[in-house]
């Protein structure tokens, strides 16, 4: 697979982990929330929450499940990215850090992909 079909079935990915969220009674605040130390998939809001969301998209979980690949390294960063976050957008709201697994079989094609929620995951 090149790497703009990655690009555009993860933005998809995101997509559909944002439209699953709202669904559900949460406010996206932002998509793709970047900083010189990482990225933030989705910033989300619910209740006295400001959540950091991870996304993972997987054709299944024949392998490994989705939220399995969100290593130490990769929380490290996303932490790190939310300290910026905060710094440039102060709340008091309680932080959470999400994993939102995405499995879409045929990738964009997919027409109902099964959606994940893991709050608090890290």
């Amino acid at each position: 697979m090149r790497g703009g079909d990655w690009t555009a079935l993860g933005l998809w990915g995101e997509e559909q982990a944002a439209r699953w969220l709202k669904w559900r009674g949460y406010r996206i605040l932002e998509t793709r929330y970047r900083c010189r130390e990482g990225e933030i998939d989705l910033v989300a809001q619910r209740g006295n929450f400001l959540c950091f969301v991870e996304v993972k998209l997987r054709k299944d979980n024949a392998m490994a499940e989705a939220r399995e690949f969100v290593t130490p390294a990769k929380q490290r960063k996303v932490r790190t990215a939310a300290m910026y976050y905060l710094m440039e957008h102060p709340t008091q709201k309680q932080p959470r850090f999400d994993v939102v697994e995405v499995y879409a079989p045929q990738g964009q094609e997919t027409r109902r992909p099964v959606i994940r929620h893991w709050p608090d995951a890290f």
